[in-house]
């Protein structure tokens, strides 16, 4: 889709997008909904995750589907000169330059923020990548799965379940990737209010250290501690979905209300509704074990339709648990639109999840599926000005896959 047909709050934003696997493709798949048009420049071989089943075509798994809509594909050996010179040349008249190359590759690349800096000023140069570069970690390799161990997610779920687990979403990479997203949005209003662009750094360990800590940092908040770290409503061990007579219920019975509100529509019976553990926030806070133990044997008793009910009329948080195919078939999701039916050309129609949030004035939008690897290389490169003779050279020179299809 060529640019002048985007829509968008982004729409005339220009983004080179290096970046692979899940949580930069993720970032610049919102920053792409939103109307920025995201060259995706992949090596001859393609994103990894093209490679991931299901799929119906080569090269096109469900999940780069989903997080690579809406952007072109231009495919360039950036180890070769001429690749590299063609990457500088898109990027000298682009606005945003995101990867997530480990930061001394990209320095043999010649490709780091002072390269790219001195030949567009205005350029936001982000980079996504596992550890910030001024301490000891700088420079080492991360995926999902190793920062979540080193934020502790795995211990947390181990303390309460007995065993340590990662979070089965990928957690961390779309954690960072929404981070990246708004500091990507903040340095573009910088450089629309100045002029000057400037590098930006978005480190997985630092970024979920902070999600985490947000909730668990606890005592070890003061100096000296007033005690242990650890959020004590989230590691009891009875906070869970709690097991009906038939299924499963999800509901927060959280402050003074919601407990009152509770007590009157169990009736009369309950010595709890008059217990201090029960019925104050210092209470429950001192004794959330005891009070999450005794709702967990209480709703055990009856029907997971019959408790829905109950806290519906007292106006108590509550929902059934979802599987899977549960979550996708939900009908508030059909009815708000969140998942898209598109044509994806070779295909057929793909299911995308959607942009979340609502818009009055530029809504983003699902415009155009997944590139092919390489679909879109001519197009771009004639855009930044590249003549037919030069878009051949590097074809024949290997820089430009054979893969493209323009």
């Amino acid at each position: 889709m060529k640019q002048q047909e985007r829509k968008g709050p982004l729409a005339g934003v220009r983004i080179i997008d290096l970046t692979s696997v899940m949580m930069g493709p993720y970032a610049t798949m919102i920053l792409a909904d939103y109307g920025a048009d995201v060259v995706k420049v992949e090596s001859p071989d393609g994103d990894i995750v093209r490679a991931i089943p299901p799929m119906r075509s080569p090269g096109m798994g469900a999940m780069f589907l989903q997080g690579n809509r809406n952007k072109r594909s231009i495919a360039l050996d950036l180890k070769h000169p001429a690749g590299r010179d063609a990457l500088l040349r898109l990027a000298t008249t682009a606005d945003v330059f995101v990867h997530n190359v480990r930061p001394a590759a990209m320095a043999r690349l010649r490709l780091a923020a002072d390269d790219l800096l001195a030949r567009n000023p205005r350029l936001v140069y982000a980079s996504l990548h596992g550890f910030g570069e001024s301490g000891p970690y700088a420079g080492k390799p991360a995926y999902d799965d190793l920062i979540q161990g080193l934020t502790a997610l795995p211990a947390l779920v181990g303390q309460i379940a007995g065993e340590p687990r990662y979070s089965p979403a990928t957690l961390a990479d779309r954690i960072v990737g929404l981070n990246a997203v708004h500091a990507i949005l903040a340095a573009l209003l910088y450089r629309d209010r100045t002029g000057e662009g400037q590098a930006i750094e978005i480190p997985m360990f630092e970024t979920m250290a902070q999600f985490v800590l947000g909730d668990h940092m606890s005592g070890r908040s003061f100096e000296p501690p007033l005690g242990p770290p650890g959020y004590a409503r989230l590691l009891t061990a009875h906070r869970r979905p709690y097991r009906t007579r038939d299924g499963h219920v999800c509901v927060l019975i959280y402050n003074d209300k919601h407990w009152a509100s509770f007590f009157d529509a169990l009736g009369k019976g309950f010595p709890e509704a008059q217990d201090p553990r029960f019925r104050t926030l210092a209470g429950r806070v001192a004794n959330y074990d005891l009070v999450y133990k005794w709702l967990a044997d209480l709703l055990a008793a009856r029907t997971t339709a019959e408790w829905l009910a109950l806290f519906e009329k007292a106006d108590i948080p509550s929902g059934p648990m979802h599987d899977l195919d549960a979550l996708i078939d939900d009908p508030h999701l059909a009815a708000v639109g969140l998942i898209r039916t598109i044509e994806q050309p070779g295909d057929g129609e793909v299911r995308l999840v959607g942009p979340a949030a609502t818009w009055s004035r530029t809504p983003p939008s699902i415009h155009a599926p997944a590139p092919r690897l390489g679909e879109h290389g001519a197009e771009i490169l004639r855009e930044a000005g590249f003549a037919e003779a030069e878009i051949e050279d590097l074809r024949t020179a290997g820089a430009l896959s054979a893969q493209d299809r323009s």
